[in-house]
């Protein structure tokens, strides 16, 4: 395998990410970078390819084949640091502070996350647990949690007590909030509404195959 070809494994086993789903952010089919990593096929990446690569993961083209006289460098504001927080994390009541809690971080190109939609996003990343929410998001995957955005329904990190779970957030009765799991073997949570704080919505995820 190739230097460029084993960094290639090697940032996405660290990003718990698949090379179906990297496939998948660049517009071709899931097994695109697999045949790349393990067929040899195409021989190199395409520019744009190879440049958005290196953008999702913060590192030079160069890591992924370019040639070092054809990169230029990226300025340090082009990248911005989201912080990863395990699932089971607890900050207190109150507030949510993800610089307290965090574990570790990503990177990723501000051109990107506007491809993504994802500008201007207040975002925390958090590998989920668990299997409640299968088939929508399975135990590993990551997902990124837009703290700008508490209203509405769909899939939103929730704090109960100290513990913050994933669920699908619906109205219930008046001053009721119901919590549903996607995997039918876990049935709805129905609380009031001042039981549970809502963290913030689930705008993407990620994960392996």
């Amino acid at each position: 395998m190739t230097p460029d070809r084993a960094k290639l494994v090697e940032l996405a086993e660290a990003g718990r990410t698949s090379l179906a789903s990297l496939s998948a952010m660049l517009g071709r089919n899931p097994s695109y970078l697999q045949q790349f990593v393990r067929k040899g096929s195409p021989r190199k990446l395409e520019e744009a390819d190879r440049r958005r690569l290196a953008e999702f993961f913060g590192v030079s083209e160069v890591a992924l084949g370019a040639d070092p006289d054809h990169v230029r460098a990226s300025a340090p504001d082009e990248f911005i640091t989201v912080p990863r927080l395990p699932l089971d994390a607890s900050a207190g009541p109150g507030t949510f502070s993800a610089e307290e809690i965090s574990f570790d971080s990503f990177r990723f190109s501000r051109r990107w996350l506007r491809e993504m939609g994802l500008e201007g996003a207040d975002l925390t990343a958090i590998r989920v647990e668990g299997d409640s929410m299968e088939p929508t998001l399975r135990s590993g995957d990551e997902i990124f949690v837009d703290r700008n955005k508490r209203s509405g329904e769909g899939i939103h990190v929730v704090r109960i007590g100290d513990a913050l779970h994933v669920k699908q957030v619906q109205a219930s009765a008046p001053g009721r909030i119901a919590l549903i799991s996607a995997n039918d073997s876990y049935s709805p949570i129905d609380l009031a509404r001042e039981e549970v704080e809502v963290i913030g919505r689930v705008v993407w995820k990620g994960g392996r195959v």
